[in-house]
Formats: structure tokens, sequence, C-alpha cells
């Protein structure tokens, strides 16, 4: 079974609903992990947006991509084939992983950064959701 690990800069929504999505899509043939940079915690509004399209991601937590390494910078018990960074700034800050991990890299807007009426900010959320649903669905039909 393949293991795949999704990055961010706060795992907190792009990693997340890409973490939600690359689980359902993959129904058990991979394990997926979510990681970021830094740890903002789940934002509430990803876990709204994936609730509305019938995903539950309430019981991810947000982790710090060192979680997956060791001391030394070298795999624990985390030895993944597949890194895919969902944000810019991870794939600029990620550390270096010394695996034979195939990477892959997506850069998604930030919903996390909308502003206006709640309504619009929802929409935003919907709007990359959409975008990362997609992405993840094609990625499974083609790497798994």
């Amino acid at each position: 079974m393949k293991k795949i690990l999704v990055l961010c800069t706060g795992n907190s929504c792009r990693s997340q609903i890409a973490h939600g999505y690359l689980e359902h899509f993959a129904k058990g043939k991979a394990e997926i992990y979510s990681a970021g940079v830094e740890t903002h915690g789940v934002n509430p509004r990803a876990i709204a947006t994936m609730k509305a399209d019938g995903i539950d991601i309430s019981h991810h937590t947000s982790n710090n991509v060192n979680e997956y390494m060791g001391s030394t910078g070298s795999p624990q018990a985390f030895d993944f084939d597949l890194i895919i960074t969902v944000c810019d700034n991870a794939k600029e800050r990620c550390p270096v992983f010394p695996s034979k991990a195939q990477k892959f890299h997506h850069n998604f807007p930030d919903p996390a950064k909308a502003t206006g009426t709640e309504e619009q900010i929802t929409a935003e959320f919907a709007r990359v959701r959409q975008m990362i649903k997609e992405y993840c669905e094609n990625f499974v039909k083609q790497n798994l």
C-alpha cells in the first residue's frame, strides 16, 4: 500500500481538503497523511466545506512535517511513496525528505485568505474545494 503525504503551509485548509479527498478517492488503496511547515489547526471552514460535500474531516489534526522525520532528518516509520505540495510556500520551505518519494506540486489558492461577506468567503472555500477535488480524483486515477 502506498503512503502519500500532502504538504501545505499550515496544514489547516488546502492540505486537509486534499487529505480528505485522497482518502475518499483512494478507497483504501493508500495511506494518506498531511502536514504543514507550520501548524495552524484545522480550519473550521475547511471542515464545513468538506461536510457540505459529504466528507468528514473533523477528526483530522494539524501536524508539522517534522513529525514525520527523525531528529537527523532521516525518515522514521514514514517512508512516503508520493509527496504532494499544495502551495508554493510549502514547496519552497519543505525540508528535504531523503527518500525515494515521487514529488508532485500544484499551487492552489488559499481560501483562508478570502475576504468579504460570509457568503463570499463560503463561495471561495467551495471554489477551491472543487479545484482540489478534481485534482485529487485525477491524481488517484493516474498514480494509484
